[in-house]
């Protein structure tokens, strides 16, 4: 059993956010224009958008990557003004550390929290197991395939009992069966532990069958075009008259930005 939890979800609320870039020599870069958005604790909320249009920069705002231009990001009560252990990050290119072991990666956010080597051992091993990896413990991360560096960096998320989960494209780079194998694999990790996650991605199918909330964001600067809850049942089937029903909604939303976007380019206009 997965050692008693301590950590609760906590939710995420930006507040009236936007953001610049100031390429050098250039012209200031909108990002994002005021955001507005309250996401619940335990919720699991996906954006998507068209390619540009500020999805990445709203996570790294929430993770503290970044910060904003205007406006203010919290995690729960406290203001988010650096990266802390608290919000976990999956990011698409697994991020592992390549000198470690995988049991000393899935650990190593305990490790940095002062956790014993017994407690952050038998945790790792526990979510190793979760994500079918415990026989590769000991392996380096070279000798793992892209699916499996992947369920280990899930791993490693979920096992430093963080209260929120961001993910950044996680899947973005397998292929279609391995992806929809991680799917499932973090569904269920999701409610068991019931985190708070965010994820961004391109697929409005993966965020459907993931989500119980999508936020559609528009061309950049990027907005909040809809905020759409998601009531369809787990476990999802993609090819349900009521999943296509939705999925072609909200593709008709992001090809309506798509054309806006490209109406932009034609025009040279920047607003």
């Amino acid at each position: 059993m997965i050692p008693e939890k301590t950590t609760k979800a906590l939710g995420i609320r930006v507040d009236n956010v936007s953001k610049l870039y100031y390429p050098a020599k250039q012209e200031p870069v909108e990002a994002l224009r005021p955001v507005q958005l309250d996401i619940e604790p335990g919720a699991f909320v996906a954006i998507i958008g068209p390619s540009g249009c500020g999805k990445s920069t709203l996570l790294n705002l929430m993770a503290g990557f970044e910060k904003p231009t205007a406006g203010a990001l919290y995690a729960g009560d406290q203001r988010i003004v650096d990266p802390d252990p608290d919000r976990g990050m999956v990011f698409q290119q697994y991020a592992l550390f390549p000198w470690l072991t995988v049991r000393e990666n899935v650990a190593f956010g305990l490790r940095l929290a002062g956790v014993g080597s017994d407690e952050r051992n038998a945790r790792a091993d526990e979510y190793l197991e979760l994500v079918g990896l415990k026989d590769f413990a000991q392996a380096m991360p070279s000798a793992l395939s892209g699916g499996m560096k992947q369920r280990a960096a899930l791993a490693r998320a979920f096992c430093t009992d963080s209260s929120i989960i961001l993910m950044d494209e996680p899947f973005g780079a397998l292929d279609a069966l391995t992806r929809g194998f991680l799917q499932q694999e973090l569904l269920r990790i999701w409610q068991d532990n019931r985190k708070t996650v965010v994820l961004v991605t391109h697929s409005v199918e993966e965020a459907l069958f993931l989500a119980n909330r999508v936020i559609v964001m528009t061309h950049r600067p990027g907005r909040i075009k809809r905020d759409e809850p998601i009531e369809l049942s787990y476990p999802r089937d993609p090819m349900s008259e009521s999943f296509r029903k939705l999925e072609h909604s909200i593709l008709s939303d992001l090809q309506e930005e798509l054309h806006a976007a490209q109406g932009i380019v034609a025009t040279g206009s920047t607003n």
